[in-house]
């Protein structure tokens, strides 16, 4: 069912043209520096995928990829990737990349089965990133030292885009504050994982939520996160269960959070066998992915995806993501938002 969040008083900032050229300005400084921070190597990358191997990324656990049939191959079924994790992976083992480094790609996907408000769309895009670690950076310590430097890259951004649009002031904060999603629990415990979310925001301005994907001490997990790529099961330093997060950022424009990107260590052969007990999926062991992992044939790695239309979005201090990408929109959510001054593509 779609949502809306119609701010009062909203005017857009920018004309149509203004905004074409601020996403054109914003795609190109922030790859050109994540890659640089990151030491990431831009690569080609699927849009779809053969069925039945494992490759393409369940998400939440639940999501319906679209498929079609090919006709060379016998009517065998393709997927569109949800995103680009698993094949990330496969990628940086086949291209034989050294610790340290890693890649970066353009992704787009199709989410058929995605809940249509101002955040979310059909149409995903986002920098998919992948880099390869040693077994001794599947830490907190290490997973936090590449969060940091990622919002830096944020931070610059926002910068860039008040120099050229003056209009847009920056808001986001200095620093990013960390806070694992048990402890979060704790600290509002009668709130829904979204109103947590809202909270810790809007009392830190910018938050990357550790631990997303395992049962908390309620009994619910915080958010899903499919059992074969995050590890949010493996307890870290901090003696809480967790290599990955989100991170969030409060928006003034909607007064909400709202997630830039969900990143983490990824599951090495003992986390994988774990989550995928966990979640009863253990089927998934034959499938090709998960037996090039478990038989050792793939690399550490660390990666996440980070929205390049919702960065765009913030940056240009939009209300709908439907004023950054064309996509299709319930005509009732059109209406309303013509009505409130939000212009969709």
């Amino acid at each position: 069912m779609s949502k809306l969040i119609t701010p009062k008083g909203y005017k857009a900032a920018l004309s149509k043209r203004q905004t074409e050229q601020g996403i054109k300005l914003i795609k190109d400084f922030f790859q050109q520096n994540l890659s640089t921070e990151l030491r990431l190597s831009r690569v080609t990358a699927p849009l779809f995928v053969l069925k039945g191997l494992g490759i393409n990324d369940d998400l939440n656990g639940v999501e319906r990829p679209v498929t079609f049939p090919i006709k060379d191959l016998d009517d065998a079924e393709a997927e569109v990737v949800h995103s680009l994790a698993k094949w990330k992976r496969l990628t940086l083992a086949e291209y034989e990349v050294q610790q340290g480094y890693g890649i970066y790609t353009d992704m787009n996907a199709i989410r058929a089965d995605e809940e249509l408000d101002n955040l979310h769309s059909l149409y995903v895009d986002q920098w998919d990133w992948e880099a390869v670690i040693g077994a001794e950076d599947r830490t907190l310590a290490f997973l936090e030292d590449v969060v940091r430097r990622i919002y830096a890259v944020i931070r610059r951004t926002e910068f860039l885009v008040y120099e050229t649009y003056p209009q847009l002031k920056p808001f986001l904060p200095s620093n990013i504050h960390f806070v694992h999603s048990e402890d979060l629990l704790a600290m509002y415990p009668d709130k829904s994982p979204k109103e947590r979310e809202d909270a810790i925001c809007r009392e830190y301005g910018a938050v990357f939520v550790i631990g997303i994907g395992g049962k908390l001490a309620n009994g619910k997990k915080h958010d899903g996160r499919a059992p074969d790529y995050d590890d949010w099961s493996t307890m870290a330093e901090n003696g809480k269960a967790g290599l990955n997060g989100d991170i969030l950022i409060w928006y003034p424009t909607l007064e909400h959070s709202f997630e830039l990107s969900s990143m983490g260590i990824r599951v090495n052969k003992e986390s994988l066998i774990r989550q995928l007990e966990l979640e009863g999926k253990q089927e998934r062991e034959k499938l090709y992915f998960h037996q090039k992992l478990l038989n050792g044939e793939l690399p550490l790695t660390i990666g996440g995806g980070i929205g390049q239309s919702r960065l765009c979005m913030v940056m240009l201090h939009k209300a709908h993501i439907g004023e950054i990408q064309a996509s299709i929109w319930p005509q009732d959510m059109r209406e309303e938002c013509e009505e409130a001054g939000i212009p969709l593509i």
